[in-house]
């Protein structure tokens, strides 16, 4: 059964164990990353990215990384760390973690990216790199094309309605010669199991986020989210998943006149908005046991 919803910091720091790791998951703008904070302040540990776009050295103000101010308030890792155009992906960040771990340290691990903490704590198929070469064949098929050619127990777990998932496991398939539920069938033993550790839904009301989410996006460009987006825009690539973070598209339109900046205002925190009901939805569907806490 769900776990009772908390709806303040103190009560959440009482209701934590002090001697066990914590994750906090919950949707961009919901204040994640203060309950991380507050738990390192009082219980002690240091508090591990799990935010996708937060990775990346570039982005500090439009992927709301925490301030300068916050880190020397206690340690962060995992942070800033991965420049632009580095490759960086689940499994990367899996070993980095796990490093972590290694080292006795107590990791508050906090973000909104849920295929982090499904790999963390369920384990992560060690599927081999897709070939460019697969990729590009891959890019000029159509869904259903690909979906013939998957293996009946893929095809079986799969969403088929989903094109990003269907072209990865034909990837998988044609790349290795095993199908993805194969390969996902030989998962590794998570690296920090839910039974080893507090795990924290942020389960925040619709309402209430959409107005955080609007005051956030108005507060990132009062702190120089313009500056930021325009200081990449000479090497702007929008393949690279770092310059496909939101707010860097929209940005990046107004500075090349394509859009006003009001535009681009509301073009960014739709994409929020968006992005947030798909953290909300992978909340409901894979933390439905964590602990919830609602802030207000």
């Amino acid at each position: 059964m769900p776990q009772t919803s908390l709806t303040s910091i103190d009560a959440v720091i009482t209701s934590v164990d002090p001697a066990l790791p914590v994750l906090i998951a919950g949707p961009t703008a919901s204040g994640k990353s203060a309950l991380a904070l507050a738990l390192a302040e009082t219980q002690g540990g240091v508090v591990v990215n799990a935010d996708a776009s937060q990775v990346y050295a570039c982005w500090r103000v439009i992927s709301a990384r925490p301030s300068e101010a916050e880190e020397k308030r206690a340690k962060h890792l995992l942070y800033g760390h991965i420049s632009a155009d580095q490759s960086y992906s689940v499994g990367h960040w899996l070993r980095e973690v796990s490093d972590i771990l290694q080292q006795g340290i107590r990791p508050i691990i906090v973000g909104g990216t849920g295929l982090y903490f499904s790999a963390l704590t369920h384990g992560l198929a060690e599927i081999p790199a897709t070939p460019t070469d697969v990729r590009a064949a891959g890019d000029v098929l159509t869904r259903e094309e690909m979906i013939a050619q998957l293996d009946p127990l893929t095809s079986a777990r799969l969403d088929l309605n989903n094109p990003m998932r269907v072209q990865r496991a034909w990837e998988v398939l044609t790349a290795t010669g095993r199908g993805l539920a194969q390969w996902q069938d030989d998962t590794p033993p998570p690296l920090l199991p839910l039974s080893r550790c507090t795990a924290i839904a942020v389960d925040a009301d619709k309402d209430w986020l959409n107005d955080r989410i609007i005051r956030r996006f108005d507060q990132m460009l009062d702190q120089g989210a313009l500056d930021e987006v325009a200081a990449v825009r000479p090497d702007y690539d929008p393949s690279l998943p770092a310059h496909r973070a939101i707010g860097v598209p929209e940005l990046m339109a107004y500075l090349d006149g394509r859009v006003t900046l009001d535009q681009a205002r509301q073009d960014a925190i739709i994409a929020t908005r968006q992005y947030a009901k798909r953290q909300r939805t992978w909340l409901r569907k894979n933390a439905e046991m964590w602990r919830k806490y609602g802030p207000s």
